[in-house]
């Protein structure tokens, strides 16, 4: 066990620390030394978006001395940047551990002197996100590990604008973060009268602004009993997503109940993650008995969404993420078209790694699409640039993300079950489903077809494995995919693109970012990317081709997905 190590431990065998916390570590000592060391070799990074990580002890974990001195962090930090009176709203979703993770956060923020608007109970991170707005905090708090397996939590940080944290708050957090050199700086209690409680009265806040989001809701009224089926997967959903349909004006509503209860086990599925299938497979029966219409879950703290439909077959299939948000931009932009509320300045965002048939729909509708770095924060700091000039519309990402409307400032999974279901309301009404519409835009706008692989490197030399994959991809680019050249190499670390023919380069005008993109003459685009919040490598693909009638769709698909398996195969992914 290398020294420093040793010395982590050490430190909290000696310190200020519970002795239900040191007679753990002796435990560990005697049995597990390996998790030991696992708990102790590192310090948990704060990143940019904040803390996540396993729960349990040691200074490489999620617990109540790491997340102190993270608290105590941001708060010198929002007391260097704001003069008078500094807020922050706090929330936490279903995840063990989560009140009392909200309630320790809290607790500091208010010793320190800051006011603190705190949840009465678990709510989604997008009414985090409006809150701060609402409120006019300078700062806000999520405890949630999103849709990662149920040993972890996580911390977001949030910025007076309601978005996570961008440059160049999020590097001066981390620093002053990194300054806290001891549980004994943190100042632990003394504020509790800074703490004032949030409840219904801020749930129907954002009700409201929601249900203004609507473009038809006539429509809504006319199919209210369209046949809903939703799933929170024992997450924060439960708390707004009937209320919101409700007021969207749907009658129709089922609620898997197998999954309805708060429960940070999630005892019914491996990953609370609605981007898998087994995890929506509960919900998928539930529609198939009942015939509904449209499926929809979301995950633990509400801000990512999947839906169901019917194929032209009548079978049951998950639309990507790709596929929902396609569909919501280009209902956004058609919808208020045909309203007639559409606006000569209205922008629309999406992400470098997200389907580039946005940017097709777009451009045939005369609107300004902005591709940012992957990530919500970014395009809300899009968002804030473009504020009096451009009119922003709904943005979105590959991973099951939407933000529709400039009122919240993170992806907003309750909303998103709103617009789906109002433009499943809206197709029906026409006699038709969303797959319908799928299909209707890929005859129109081409086919577009995605895929993404995720590589797990786990332990101490995961993330030395992938900084390796990284280094010899740009290094060493391939020049043939499928027999077909690679083109260009777009590489946003250092904020590059390269023809790899000519040999002529060009500056990419964005933050920088480890993420590499390789463009192939025939338009396809291979995207690598080391996430920022697993042990993880993610490569995504994306390809095009041609639909000439409904009928071919699927060998048509097919082709594509035998296209990606052959590049995925050529860079030995698989």
């Amino acid at each position: 066990m290398e020294a420093t190590t040793l010395k982590r431990i050490n430190d909290w065998l000696s310190g200020n620390y519970e002795q239900s916390v040191k007679d753990e570590i002796t435990k560990l000592q005697q049995d597990n030394p390996a998790e030991l060391e696992d708990s102790f070799y590192r310090n948990l990074e704060f990143g940019t978006g904040g803390l996540r990580g396993i729960m349990g002890i040691g200074t490489n974990r999620m617990n109540k001395y790491t997340v102190g001195m993270a608290t105590q962090g941001f708060a010198n930090y929002l007391k260097k940047s704001f003069t008078g009176e500094v807020s922050v709203a706090i929330a936490h979703d279903c995840r063990n551990n989560g009140r009392f993770f909200a309630e320790t956060t809290a607790n500091i923020f208010a010793a320190n002197g800051i006011k603190v608007y705190l949840f009465e109970a678990l709510r989604p991170t997008p009414e985090l996100s409006f809150a701060i707005r609402k409120l006019g905090c300078q700062a806000g708090v999520v405890l949630t590990a999103s849709h990662n397996p149920k040993e972890y939590n996580g911390y977001k940080a949030y910025w007076d604008d309601g978005a996570q944290l961008v440059p160049p708050h999020d590097k001066n957090v981390i620093v002053e973060v990194e300054k806290i050199a001891s549980v004994d700086e943190v100042k632990w209690t003394g504020g509790e009268a800074n703490i004032v409680a949030l409840g219904k009265d801020l749930d129907n806040a954002y009700l409201d602004m929601v249900k203004t989001l609507s473009v038809y809701p006539d429509v809504c009224a006319a199919q209210h009993d369209l046949k809903i089926v939703y799933t929170p997967i024992h997450g924060t959903g439960i708390t707004l997503v009937p209320a919101v349909l409700e007021r969207f004006g749907f009658t129709n509503v089922t609620i898997v109940t197998e999954q309805a209860t708060p429960d940070g086990n999630f005892p019914t599925v491996v990953y609370p993650n609605p981007e898998e299938k087994e995890t929506m497979g509960i919900g998928l029966q539930k529609a198939k008995e009942l015939d509904a219409d449209i499926l929809l879950g979301t995950d633990p703290d509400s801000d990512r969404v999947a839906i169901g439909v019917k194929n032209s077959k009548g079978e049951w299939i998950l639309m990507n993420g790709n596929q929902t948000a396609v569909l919501a931009f280009n209902y956004m932009i058609e919808a208020r078209k045909v309203k007639g509320i559409a606006q000569a300045n209205d922008m629309v965002v999406k992400t470098i790694v997200t389907t580039d048939m946005i940017d097709t729909i777009a451009k045939a509708n005369n609107i300004s699409c902005y591709n940012v770095l992957t990530g919500f924060k970014w395009i809300a700091a899009m968002i804030k640039d473009k504020e009096d000039k451009e009119n922003y519309v709904i943005g979105g990402e590959e991973s099951f993300g939407l933000m529709i409307g400039d009122k919240v400032r993170d992806k907003d999974a309750i909303s998103a079950v709103a617009l789906l279901c109002e433009m499943a309301a809206y197709e029906k009404n026409k006699g038709r489903s969303l797959y319908d519409k799928m299909i209707d835009m890929y005859l129109q706008y081409g086919l577009y077809k995605e895929d993404l692989v995720s590589i797990t490197k786990k332990g101490m030399n995961g993330a030395a494995e992938i900084a390796d994959m990284m280094k010899g991809y740009r290094d060493n680019p391939p020049a043939m995919l499928d027999g077909v050249a690679v083109n260009e190499l777009l590489d946003y670390e250092m904020q590059t693109g390269k023809n790899l023919t000519t040999g002529k380069s060009w500056t990419i005008d964005l933050p920088k970012s480890n993420v590499l993109q390789f463009v192939l003459a025939d338009g396809s685009k291979i995207s690598a990317r080391p996430s920022g919040t697993e042990p993880k490598i993610k490569f995504y693909f994306s390809v095009k081709g041609e639909l000439k009638s409904a009928a071919e769709f699927e060998e048509a698909q097919k082709s594509l997905d035998d296209k990606i398996a052959r590049i995925v195969s050529e860079m030995k992914l698989k």
